[in-house]
C-alpha cells in the first residue's frame, strides 16, 4: 500500500505542467522557489542558493539547493533572485461609504502588485466589506493582502469623518469601545478633529484596560508623554512627535487648552511655527527615550507629506499610475488638490520646511530605539498616493532620510509583524511561517530601490509571477 502510495504521487508529478524538471521528493508542494538568495531581514545575512518549498499557505522547507528537484504545482525560478518577506503598509484607509467600496477593493491588486502583502487599515467607514474581502481572500476568491483594521476611528461630537464613534464621556467611550471589541478590531484608532483631550487620554487608558491596542492623531491640548504613559502604541504622522520635542512644549500646550474657551481655538497647523521655533534636540532626546522605553511606536509617513506639500508645482495629470485609480476615487483627489493651488506662498515655503525637519528626525529616533512603521496614508482623499506604490516609495525615503536598506526594510516588514503581535507567524523566511514573500531581481540591501524590481509575489501561498500581476493591473484599469 505505501509504495503504491508513492507511484501515485509521482505519476501525479509528471502530468503537472509546472512541476519542477525531476520530482525525486515524495511530495508535491505547492509552489517551490530554487536557487534562491534568501535576505534575512533580522540581520541582514545573505543565503544564497536556497530552496524554498510552499504548502497550504506555510514555508514548509528551506534549504541548500541540490541535484534533486521538488514536485510542485507552481514552480517559481529563483537563479539571480533574492527572497525577502512581504511588504507592510502599516497605515492605509479604505473609505468613502458604500457608494466606493467596489473602487477601494480594486486597490487590493495595487498593492500586490507591489509587494505589499498585508496593510493595515487606519480607519474608516467600510469596516463590512473589509471583513468580507478578509472571508474571501482566506477562501482563496480574491487576492489581495493581509487586512488588519481599525474599523470607525474614535473621535469627539462632531467628527470630520463619518462612520466615526464619537465619544465625550466616560460611559460613550466604554459604549464605543463595547461595540469596537464586538466587531473584533485589531486594534482602536483615534481621531482629533473634535475629541477634547480629557476623552483622548481616557480612551487610551480604557482600552488598554481591555487589551486592546490604541494608535492616532493626537489633539494639541495633550502631551505625547501623556499620553505614552497611559499606554498609547502607536502615534500617527509626526505632528504630535515633534510638539514633544518642542522646548516650550508645557506653555505652548496651555495656550492650545486656554485657546479652547474662545471663539478661535486653536489647533495643530496654527501652532506647527511656533514649534518649529522652539524645537529642542534636548527636549527630543527626552520623548524619543520615553517612546522607546514604553514600546510607543511612530508611522512617520513621511512619502505623503512630500508629494501634499509638492501638489502646487507638480502636475500628476500624466501619473502613469492614475489609471488605475477608480474615477470615484480620483474625485476625491481635487479637495486636497484645489487647497494647494490656494496656498499662500509663505504657508508653502513653511510646509517645505516642516517636512525636511521631519526627514531630519528619523535617524535620531531610530538611534533612540523608537520603533518606526513604514505607512503611505494611501486611499480615497489623499491625493495621488497611490496603494502599493506609495509604500515602495515611503521606505526609499526612510533611506534617504538616514536609515540604512536594512533598517527601512525591518520598517517595512519586521517591525510591523511585531506590533501586531504576529512576528511568530510571518516575516521569517523559515519553516512554519506565512507564505507571504517578494522575489526581486537584484539585492535591496545595496540599493533599497530594488524593492521595486519584483519577479514574484507570493501571497498566501500562491505564486503571482510579474507577467500575472501585470494582467491583474491591467483588469483593473479605468474600470
Amino acid at each position: 500500500m505505501k509504495s503504491s502510495r508513492v507511484i501515485f504521487g509521482l505519476l501525479a508529478a509528471v502530468l503537472l505542467t509546472t512541476c519542477a524538471r525531476r520530482p525525486t521528493k515524495l511530495e508535491i508542494y505547492d509552489v517551490v522557489i530554487n536557487h534562491v538568495t534568501i535576505v534575512d531581514v533580522r540581520t541582514g545575512q545573505l543565503t544564497p542558493n536556497q530552496v524554498v518549498a510552499i504548502a497550504k499557505g506555510k514555508i514548509v522547507s528551506v534549504g541548500l539547493a541540490d541535484k534533486d528537484s521538488y514536485a510542485a504545482k507552481q514552480y517559481v525560478n529563483g537563479n539571480g533572485r533574492y527572497l525577502i518577506p512581504g511588504l507592510w503598509d502599516m497605515h492605509v484607509h479604505f473609505r468613502g461609504g458604500d457608494s466606493l467600496a467596489a473602487a477601494n477593493k480594486k486597490s487590493l491588486t495595487l498593492f500586490l502588485a507591489h509587494g505589499i502583502t498585508t496593510v493595515r487599515d487606519a480607519g474608516g467607514d467600510l469596516t463590512p466589506s473589509i471583513f468580507q474581502w478578509r472571508r474571501d481572500m482566506d477562501a482563496g476568491h480574491l487576492a489581495g493582502p493581509r487586512i488588519f483594521t481599525s474599523g470607525p476611528k474614535i473621535d469627539g461630537p462632531g467628527a470630520y469623518w463619518p462612520g466615526s464613534l464619537e465619544v465625550e464621556t466616560k460611559g460613550q467611550i466604554r459604549k464605543a469601545l463595547d461595540s469596537l471589541q464586538r466587531l473584533k478590531v485589531d486594534y482602536v484608532k483615534i481621531y482629533d478633529s473634535k475629541i477634547s483631550g480629557a476623552a483622548y487620554l481616557e480612551t487610551i487608558r480604557l482600552a488598554q484596560r481591555r487589551g486592546m491596542k490604541t494608535t492616532g492623531h493626537m489633539p494639541y491640548s495633550v502631551k505625547l508623554s501623556d499620553a505614552v504613559q497611559r499606554g498609547l502604541d502607536a502615534t500617527e504622522h509626526l505632528y504630535y512627535v515633534f510638539k514633544a520635542c518642542s522646548g516650550k512644549e508645557d506653555s505652548l500646550t496651555t495656550l492650545v487648552r486656554n485657546s479652547l474657551v474662545t471663539s478661535k481655538p486653536l489647533g495643530l497647523f496654527a501652532m506647527l511655527p511656533a514649534v518649529y521655533d522652539t524645537y529642542s534636540p534636548a527636549a527630543a532626546a527626552r520623548i524619543f527615550a520615553l517612546m522607546a522605553k514604553r514600546h510607543t511606536a511612530a508611522v512617520p509617513t513621511l512619502y505623503i507629506g512630500k508629494t501634499l506639500t509638492e501638489l502646487p508645482e507638480n502636475d500628476h495629470a500624466r501619473d502613469s499610475l492614475l489609471a488605475y485609480i477608480d474615477p470615484k476615487i480620483q474625485a476625491t483627489y481635487q479637495r486636497r488638490l484645489a487647497s494647494a493651488r490656494t496656498q499662500p506662498l509663505a504657508s508653502q515655503n513653511f510646509s517645505r520646511k516642516l517636512e525636511t525637519k521631519f526627514i531630519s528626525m528619523i535617524p535620531t529616533m531610530q538611534a533612540a530605539g523608537v520603533t518606526l512603521l513604514a505607512g503611505s496614508d494611501s486611499g480615497p482623499f489623499n491625493s495621488f498616493i497611490y496603494p502599493g506604490a506609495s509604500l515602495q516609495e515611503e521606505v526609499i525615503l526612510l533611506v534617504k532620510a538616514g536609515l540604512t536598506p536594512l533598517q527601512a526594510l525591518q520598517a517595512a516588514t519586521l517591525n510591523g509583524a511585531r506590533f501586531m503581535g504576529v512576528a511568530g507567524q510571518t516575516v521569517a523566511i523559515a519553516p512554519g511561517k506565512d507564505a507571504d514573500l517578494v522575489l526581486l531581481t537584484a539585492n535591496p540591501l545595496e540599493d533599497i530601490s530594488n524593492i521595486k524590481k519584483i519577479d514574484a509575489v507570493i501571497s498566501r501561498g500562491k505564486a503571482y509571477p510579474a507577467a500575472t500581476l501585470a494582467s491583474m493591473m491591467r483588469a483593473i484599469r479605468n474600470k
